[in-house]
């Protein structure tokens, strides 16, 4: 199974790529629009800014091969943020392939932000190599809202997609490549689906 990961020029890329090589997959980083079209998996993670991801996506001539894809796309992280059509985060236009916002998580007492560590899942689609009750690894400030998406959620103040699929789109708001046994399922189901 081959899998070309979004190199946006920053992040988590070598971490993602050595927990897909463990899984067999043939990992190619990659900015290139034909290695991404040709690739059987696509994974776009992210660490940082919705604002500077998609100038990435944009300086690097990503969007349109990204939002035209029609092989199995991975968001991890940020990367799943910007599936949605927007996020708080700079006011940022994102990708628009799943309906919804990504809005900022807010600090309450007892309650930190960034969302930072391990939390328990709620799982509803058991074809995505979770279960409820899983733990899994999470470090982001903001998040998207729960909707029809969504197939896994934590609660961190809300409730929040822990994972959403849509069609070709699967997103991971926690990071899978952290996650121990569980965030290696996900990236199994990842590339069976």
């Amino acid at each position: 199974m081959s899998v070309a990961i979004v190199d946006l020029g920053y992040g988590n890329i070598g971490s993602i790529a050595v927990a897909f090589q463990r899984l067999g997959a043939e990992v190619e980083l990659t900015a290139d629009s034909k290695t991404i079209q040709a690739a059987e998996r696509v994974a776009l993670p992210g660490v940082g800014a919705a604002g500077y991801a998609m100038g990435r996506i944009d300086a690097l001539g990503l969007r349109e091969t990204l939002t035209r894809l029609t092989r199995p796309l991975l968001g991890i992280c940020l990367g799943m943020q910007l599936l949605f059509e927007a996020s708080e985060e700079e006011d940022t236009a994102c990708l628009g392939l799943i309906p919804g916002k990504v809005r900022r998580l807010e600090p309450s007492p007892g309650l930190t932000v960034p969302h930072m560590g391990w939390s328990r899942l709620d799982v509803t689609d058991q074809g995505c190599g979770l279960a409820s009750g899983d733990y899994v690894y999470f470090a982001h400030s903001f998040a998207c809202d729960d909707g029809p998406a969504s197939i896994a959620t934590a609660r961190h103040g809300r409730t929040i997609p822990a994972a959403v699929r849509q069609g070709h789109l699967l997103g991971a708001q926690f990071h899978p490549e952290r996650s121990a046994g569980p965030g290696s399922r996900f990236l199994e189901a990842f590339l069976s689906c």
